[in-house]
């Protein structure tokens, strides 16, 4: 294993992945002392909870003025994320803007007629605080979400604003969906997105059932995540959606594997690739090298060329009207023509499939397996997924 490097104490690691750490349960913790895959195995439990301090805040205020212009979303990270489920979970026909920002401020628009949710599992993020703030400035609607007894709460408050409190049991990036119900909810209040009690039990379960799939004492070759993980080692992921739905889950695993696995990425929406991206399959790293592979050389021969790796979100829409019938036969065949492409350069392809009777369970079922699968690939490379010693050092040297 390699020693630290170099200006970075405490970042230790191996460039190729230990396959056998997988199987050993032992040694997953061992490598995973601050507990991030038990974080990650809560989703279901940050669901309920969630939901049940947003029925405890006073959101009924927010309806009291009616339908605003436009909803925005701020936050940074994880809680930025949350406005882009809140926009395809609320789907083509929401009757508003929804707009997820994340730089301080609001947008120059933003007045009276429209809402801010400020969103930040911290409490204290500058986007958040200063979207809080300026919403209150400009006489906007506001709605925070953070952890209580926060400087966010003290903004909320202030102007008398709902607050909802989201106890900070696990990292922000660990913390999805404890952020997302309670701005799912608020959205529901103002009468933009339809997300019953219902679709929160049936979400909570599906991750639930995906958390005990992807649990460490399960071996690799009944482990999706731990298949997953193992297929993209040593690679450069492509992580493509076919529907809106699925791009937000393909972009939120890119947003796990960079930050726990330290993984570079490519996410995206299928209809964006074939605009130009799904030329990478032809690349140097694609079909070019795949071109040059002998398949009968032994695999650790070739272990130097890196190599991309396809992972497919597919969500194929439920019961969609007829206006949008076609829409989604589009998305399907591209996302069969993409696969076929890889195939015929020989570049691998993993696919994940959206189950679930909800949009809301149905990007779950995209999310859940590739968050474990993110955890798995960093502790196969002696990695703490817990531990980003970069992230630290990049805030002491921007607050010099």
């Amino acid at each position: 294993m390699a020693g630290p490097i170099e200006g970075a104490a405490g970042v230790r690691g191996s460039r190729i992945a230990d396959e056998a750490l997988l199987d050993d349960p032992d040694a997953l913790a061992d490598n995973d002392p601050g507990g991030m895959l038990r974080f990650t195995a809560s989703a279901g439990a940050q669901v309920r909870e969630s939901a049940s301090l947003a029925a405890e805040a006073n959101l009924s205020v927010l309806a009291d003025e009616g339908r605003p212009r436009a909803v925005v979303i701020a936050g940074i990270g994880t809680a930025g994320r949350t406005g882009d489920v809140l926009a395809t979970v609320a789907g083509p026909r929401c009757p508003v803007p929804v707009i997820a920002h994340r730089s301080a401020g609001v947008p120059g628009w933003v007045g009276a007629a429209d809402v801010v949710i400020a969103v930040s599992a911290s409490g204290r993020s500058p986007e958040a605080l200063g979207a809080a703030e300026a919403a209150a400035r400009r006489g906007a609607r506001l709605v925070a979400v953070g952890a209580p007894d926060s400087q966010l709460q003290s903004v909320a408050e202030g102007v008398r604003a709902p607050f909802i409190p989201v106890p900070r049991r696990a990292p922000a990036r660990a913390s999805l969906w404890a952020l997302t119900v309670p701005v799912l909810l608020a959205a529901r209040t103002l009468g933009l997105v339809k997300v019953n009690e219902a679709d929160l039990a049936e979400t909570a379960a599906r991750l639930d059932a995906d958390a005990d799939r992807c649990r460490p004492a399960a071996e690799s070759f009944v482990n999706p995540a731990k298949a997953l993980a193992l297929g993209l080692s040593g690679s450069v992921p492509i992580v493509w959606g076919s529907s809106p739905l699925a791009t937000v889950a393909a972009r939120r695993f890119g947003d796990t594997l960079s930050a726990n696995a330290r993984y570079p990425v490519v996410t995206g929406a299928l209809g964006e690739a074939g605009r130009g991206r799904v030329g990478l399959l032809d690349g140097v790293f694609g079909g070019l090298v795949e071109s040059t592979r002998d398949i009968f050389a032994d695999p650790e021969d070739q272990s130097d060329a890196t190599r991309l790796r396809l992972v497919l979100l597919r969500d194929g829409g439920l019961n969609a009207d007829e206006d949008t019938d076609e829409p989604l036969a589009v998305e399907e065949r591209r996302a069969d023509a993409v696969q076929t492409l890889a195939e015929r350069r020989g570049v691998r392809c993993d696919v994940v499939t959206a189950e679930g009777g909800s949009a809301l369970e149905r990007l779950a079922s995209l999310i859940a397996v590739p968050d474990f699968a993110s955890i798995y690939l960093s502790l196969a490379h002696g990695l703490d997924p817990m531990a980003v010693p970069a992230v630290q050092e990049m805030k002491e040297l921007s607050n010099q």
